[in-house]
């Protein structure tokens, strides 16, 4: 069975910096971690490659730096790496970014076109359900919908897998569900589903080793009018810190006086 993971560096602090041309996150890997959901994926990827055999790759699109972190994923059990990091993919929205990872996948499903499956010989591409700096929740589903792919969202148990499907249970709108998924498919998985393991002497020696593949936008073949802002039909228009204070007022009077007072105190701080 041949495993793609997902992974995403995020900031490990509330305090983060905001570009205010692009209104984007700063994001310069001194403090970035791996996405908790998408820890719960590799774990799970990992264990699927030990359970069936097979390999498992963590890829990422990122700045330069998250290396450091898809080093760390070998260490954990990670096969390989796979890196893209170019100016060309700042600024992406989820659009964007899933065509980027598309590519980094297509590369390791070697040559797609000559398969009759959607992404060569890949069987299981592993996401987190989100990104805690995003939450948008849509990198699994819009891979699938490039890759023609089955794909299950919020899984929160593996039931049975084989060569040929996986049975999990997801959460829905309805409640919970179990389905049986037909391979290769695409599963985005809840943060509890899995709990990363520490990396053993040996993986800390792998992952140190560990040579990360990194591809810029050119190498990887994209087409740059669907990278990055450029390819991004979704904006923000505003960003911004949120400003707390530490006052209070004191609200006199009887109930009916204090509750019209309150309604002037909410109605001006929404103006």
């Amino acid at each position: 069975m041949k495993i793609v993971a997902c992974v995403k560096a995020v900031p490990s602090t509330t305090e983060v910096k905001m570009d205010p041309k692009t209104n984007t996150i700063v994001r310069d890997g001194k403090q970035s971690v791996i996405n908790p959901f998408d820890t719960a994926a590799l774990e799970l990827g990992i264990q699927l490659k030990e359970r069936l055999g097979g390999t498992l790759c963590a890829i990422s699109m990122g700045i330069p730096d998250t290396v450091r972190l898809l080093r760390d994923a070998v260490s954990r059990g990670a096969d390989d790496a796979l890196l893209l990091s170019d100016r060309a993919f700042a600024g992406a929205d989820t659009l964007a970014t899933s065509y980027a990872l598309s590519l980094g996948i297509e590369r390791l499903a070697g040559d797609a076109a000559a398969s009759e499956r959607p992404a060569g010989d890949i069987d299981l591409v592993l996401c987190g359900r989100m990104a805690v700096d995003g939450d948008t929740a849509q990198i699994g589903s819009e891979l699938a919908g490039i890759f023609g792919m089955p794909c299950v969202t919020a899984v929160t148990e593996l039931m049975e897998a084989d060569e040929a499907h996986v049975v999990v249970r997801h959460e829905t709108d309805e409640g919970m569900a179990t389905v049986d998924v037909p391979l290769p498919a695409v599963l985005t998985v809840s943060k509890d589903i899995a709990t990363l393991r520490m990396p053993s002497i040996s993986g800390v020696r792998a992952g140190e080793a560990a040579e990360v593949c990194v591809l810029n936008a050119e190498q990887a073949g994209a087409d740059l009018t669907r990278c990055g802002l450029n390819g991004s039909p979704t904006q923000v228009v505003r960003s911004f810190v949120p400003e707390h204070g530490s006052g209070a007022v004191e609200v006199a009077g009887s109930s009916d006086e204090q509750a019209d007072a309150l309604m002037a105190i909410f109605e001006e701080a929404v103006r």
